[in-house]
């Protein structure tokens, strides 16, 4: 078990909206949020243009936060092939951008993060969103929503700092 504080920032990668979340882990009963947001590219950048943008967004993020480390959710591959090819490129310059500033990288998958938050790694986004505000003691679900997930993976890596052998 893990004794020391550490700020952890998760990463809920998105083509359109990225979702991040800053916690400050201090121990298995406290844990509080720190600052959660979105970064979103402009909707008319295409390709490397919208790709820079998220990276000068969430290197802004970085800067900011100085995280002690970076958990990002890993890509989920539905039906939309397309999709999980341009999320997976926006996954690989958070996990970049965070490598080039020094920061400890880790990746969950969105059943493990959903298991670490509600118990059940197939819970409804709306459990999801219900219980992170209800473990940093928020009055209301954060928003955008993506943010919300961003935290939920922020909490899922604190879990790992409490129990460790569990990953």
């Amino acid at each position: 078990m893990r004794n020391e504080p550490a700020t952890i920032l998760g990463i809920d990668p998105g083509s359109r909206v990225l979702g991040w979340g800053a916690v400050r882990w201090e121990g298995p009963q406290a844990i509080k949020v720190v600052a959660f947001g979105a970064v979103r590219a402009p909707l008319d950048l295409k390709g490397g243009e919208r790709l820079l943008a998220i990276t000068r967004g969430i290197n802004e993020v970085l800067a900011r936060i100085a995280p002690d480390a970076v958990a990002v959710e890993e890509v989920f591959y539905g039906r939309n092939v397309q999709s999980a090819l341009t999320i997976g490129e926006v996954r690989g310059v958070c996990l970049l951008a965070a490598a080039e500033a020094g920061f400890a990288t880790y990746s969950y998958s969105a059943a493990e993060i959903k298991a670490a938050v509600t118990g059940n790694g197939r819970a409804h986004k709306s459990q999801v969103s219900a219980m992170v505000a209800r473990i940093l003691q928020m009055a209301r679900p954060p928003r955008p929503a993506d943010a919300g997930d961003a935290l939920a993976c922020a909490l899922c890596h604190a879990n790992r700092l409490t129990f460790p052998a569990a990953r």
